[in-house]
């Protein structure tokens, strides 16, 4: 005798519910806010070191310049009158005259000069390039204080080398800090010595990164190295090369301790001012004179309106130029 047994359809289990609902949820709010805010604190040790070393000195000097403020602690509001006096002091234009002069012997040949042997230095055929990109550095690695002793010795006027080398040639001895064009070029000489090869990498590294392909396939086309690098590199390396002007104008113009150590500590540049630069000019009335402190506060906003006017300038010729 058989027995037939009915079996129910089975229902579907429910599914659990979710083990630690609100610790899951809490978790992805942590990691909406891990994205949304991380970066923000990874680069707010850099805001906070700026504000404080940078921003907040900045303020503090246009603050200063408003003021007739000594280092003593007397402190009057008056307004625009030291930019109103600047513009009426002959030593500020003789300063500005001086910078200009010294940043255009300094900057335009360095620059050219960085230039061209970037490009030596990225030429395939070059041997032991590594070597010749060490030691090209090397001099902006030594001391600013020992490359200022010995250009010192070289400009000497008695003893010096170059002036013994242009007695060959019929050049009576030139007194290099004692006159304006002269020490012009002596000071001009030593900033082009020491900054030609930290631009020179920089340029360099901005060569290394046009694809090769370009220059292969400019020598199937038959293009020589000259019309290769006006086609090709001067084109590509444009953003390098504004990067590296507008760093040349910034350092150029705020050019201090070359002259100073040329002048042997003399702040006022010579016996005649014959080369002091705006960076001195502001030192002097800044720090040495200390009832001119407001003054002097004047003098570091206009420099750094004026490094900013050349910035910008040269930026603007630099891409028109390359165009």
């Amino acid at each position: 005798m058989s027995h037939s047994t009915t079996v129910a359809p089975s229902t579907p289990a429910a599914p659990p519910p979710p083990s630690g609902g609100t610790h899951t949820r809490r978790r992805l709010s942590l990691a909406r806010l891990d994205l949304t805010y991380s970066p923000y604190l990874y680069i707010a040790p850099f805001f906070l070191i700026f504000g404080i070393f940078g921003l907040y000195p900045m303020l503090r000097t246009a603050w200063m310049s408003l003021h007739d403020w000594d280092m003593i602690g007397d402190r009057t509001f008056i307004g625009l009158d030291n930019y109103t006096r600047l513009l009426a002091d002959e030593y500020f234009w003789n300063a500005l005259v001086n910078t200009f002069g010294i940043f255009a012997l300094s900057t335009i040949p360095q620059l050219l000069l960085a230039l061209f042997l970037a490009n030596l230095l990225n030429r395939t055929l070059l041997r032991a390039k590594t070597f010749f990109r060490m030691a090209i550095f090397i001099p902006n690695v030594v001391s600013v204080a020992a490359v200022a002793i010995v250009f010192g010795m070289l400009y000497q006027r008695e003893y010096g080398l170059v002036n013994w080398l242009l007695g060959f040639v019929g050049i009576d001895q030139i007194d290099w800090d004692g006159q304006t064009w002269s020490s012009w070029t002596a000071i001009a000489s030593m900033v082009n010595w020491r900054w030609t090869g930290y631009n020179t990498l920089i340029l360099l590294a901005g060569m290394q990164a046009i694809p090769r392909d370009l220059y292969e396939a400019a020598e199937i086309d038959g293009a020589g190295q000259w019309r290769q690098f006006w086609r090709i590199t001067l084109p590509l390396l444009r953003p390098t090369f504004i990067f590296v002007v507008i760093l040349a104008t910034i350092g150029g113009m705020q050019l201090f301790t070359e002259p100073l150590l040329f002048a042997n500590g003399n702040i006022i540049g010579g016996t005649q001012r014959d080369f002091q630069t705006l960076a001195m000019y502001m030192y002097e009335m800044g720090i040495t004179n200390l009832n001119s402190a407001g003054y002097g506060a004047a003098v570091a906003w206009a420099l750094f309106l004026i490094i900013g006017l050349m910035s910008l300038l040269n930026f603007v010729l630099v891409r028109r130029a390359a165009t």
